[in-house]
């Protein structure tokens, strides 16, 4: 019974873990609230766009918006804006972004105009921010993402025994560095490589959060792993686990490569 609440402790704590990263990261669609003819209207803007598919900005219909233009530019830099009047079908105003080089961003927001051609609202003062990347095979990003999870997921795990004194942590802990090691070391470099065409842009090459994230928590679990090869050292394991958490809490794809429009060339950090 022990055991059966620590996995299930891991996995409440793994899931919220996952789920904080993924809805805070700037990757994650911006969500917006306003008022149209005094109804709460709530609506979504993509912050993250295929180099192959696009990146498509789609607003619901409402009765009481009569027009909506998407007005964007390059990002970052001070350059001039561009207008696009969107077009709607039986669901949504749409409109598609200008597609970009490698890691390249667009800042767009968008205006609502009532029946009298009169704009009533716009997100000019929190604007969206698209990065474009680079076609991911399935065949990589998907055991990525589960090697991951698992990994956040054994690593909480073991610590749990190691703190309670329940289970075999030590052969958790081996498993956890086992999926960290494939899923950050070995996937993510190839699934960085199709999504921004460099491998690894951590230190020393860059500052790539991602990387530099998965660095650190590999250092401490591989420093955990051999602190407990001959021996049990519980400390070593709940540490490693501690920061796994903490680092990873830090929002995905954060300070992560982008395409400078002045030098055309791709940067991180």
């Amino acid at each position: 019974m022990k055991k059966v609440l620590i996995w299930v402790a891991a996995v409440i704590i793994t899931l919220t873990a996952a789920i904080y990263q993924r809805m805070t990261g700037p990757t994650y669609p911006l969500r917006l609230q306003t008022e149209v003819n005094n109804t709460e209207f709530n609506f979504k803007l993509t912050r993250s766009a295929s180099i192959g598919e696009g990146c498509t900005v789609k607003v619901p219909i409402n009765e009481h918006i009569a027009n909506v233009k998407l007005i964007y530019r390059k990002y970052p830099g001070k350059f001039a804006y561009d207008t696009i009047p969107m077009q709607k079908d039986n669901q949504n105003w749409y409109a598609a972004l200008p597609t970009q080089p490698t890691a390249g961003k667009l800042e767009y927001f968008v205006i609502f105009y009532n029946s009298n051609n009169q704009a009533f609202y716009n997100n000019k003062d929190n604007t969206a921010i698209v990065r474009f990347k680079g076609d991911v095979p399935s065949v990589a990003l998907v055991p990525h993402v589960i090697a991951m999870f698992f990994a956040m997921l054994f690593s909480t795990a073991a610590a749990l025994m190691a703190l309670f004194n329940v289970g075999n942590f030590r052969r958790i802990s081996f498993i956890a560095v086992g999926l960290l090691t494939l899923g950050g070391l070995i996937l993510g470099p190839i699934v960085q490589y199709f999504a921004f065409g460099e491998a690894w842009t951590g230190w020393p090459v860059g500052k790539d959060l991602t990387d530099n994230k998965t660095l650190i928590t590999a250092i401490f679990w591989f420093g955990a792993v051999a602190l407990n090869w001959q021996k049990p050292r519980r400390w070593a394991v709940i540490v490693a686990a501690v920061v796994l958490l903490a680092v990873y809490s830090i929002p995905h794809s954060a300070r992560g490569s982008e395409y400078n429009y002045e030098t055309e060339e791709v940067t991180t950090g």
